[in-house]
């Protein structure tokens, strides 16, 4: 199976600060956890990723793209940071935001803004205004905005943290079924047993440096 993305021999440094990957493989329709402790790295590694900083050594690549154009590379993947800002208006506006760009037609636009609210069980919120919207909806009107794009890698960083504990469970569910509709999720977070709940595969860094990938730990009961 060929890889939605690869990162080989990569490396970061800002000052104190090193990001080292030597080699990882992104496949097509799975879920990866990025764990490790504040100042790791996960941010970083998420938005190298997402081509918003370039390494000094190495690259990411998209096996699948056959081009480098770093504009049609961007097509292919999409970014939502931590603490998501939306557009004035409502939540069908920031949905056909970036479908507008793109060139799609008014009557795909809504089709896509239906089918995509649906997948992130918010359905019937179109005409919401976006600055009256909990943060847990917020979140996932950010994720559905990045969604619509059908992007073929989704990255996530720390997509959990504002939302509250009521909310979690059903948001942590979301993101295990996101690869049914052929996308690759790589997400953030400081809970490692929150790739087990998801099933995800499993990615650590180490004060800047990829230890390697296994699948998601077993939780201890």
């Amino acid at each position: 199976m060929e890889p939605v993305a690869v990162l080989k021999q990569i490396k970061v440094a800002r000052g104190d600060f090193r990001l080292l990957v030597d080699y990882l493989e992104l496949f097509p329709k799975q879920v990866y956890a990025l764990t490790g402790a504040n100042g790791a790295g996960k941010s970083t590694l998420l938005r190298m990723m997402a081509l918003l900083i370039d390494p000094q050594q190495g690259a990411v690549r998209f096996p699948g793209s056959g081009t480098n154009d770093p504009d049609h590379l961007r097509k292919k993947v999409t970014y939502v940071e931590q603490s998501p800002y939306l557009f004035q208006g409502t939540v069908s506006d920031n949905l056909a935001y970036g479908l507008k760009l793109r060139g799609i037609d008014r009557d795909e636009q809504r089709r896509r803004i239906s089918l995509t609210l649906s997948i992130v069980g918010l359905e019937g919120f179109e005409l919401r205004k976006a600055r009256e919207l909990s943060s847990g909806e917020t979140q996932k009107v950010a994720l559905a905005r990045a969604l619509i794009l059908k992007p073929d890698l989704l990255l996530l960083d720390e997509p959990t943290a504002n939302i509250d504990g009521k909310s979690q469970p059903a948001f942590e569910s979301l993101l295990a079924r996101l690869p049914r509709y052929g996308v690759t999720v790589v997400f953030s977070t400081h809970d490692p047993l929150q790739a087990r709940r998801v099933g995800a595969e499993f990615l650590y860094l180490d004060n800047g440096i990829l230890q390697g990938r296994a699948m998601a730990p077993c939780l201890q009961i």
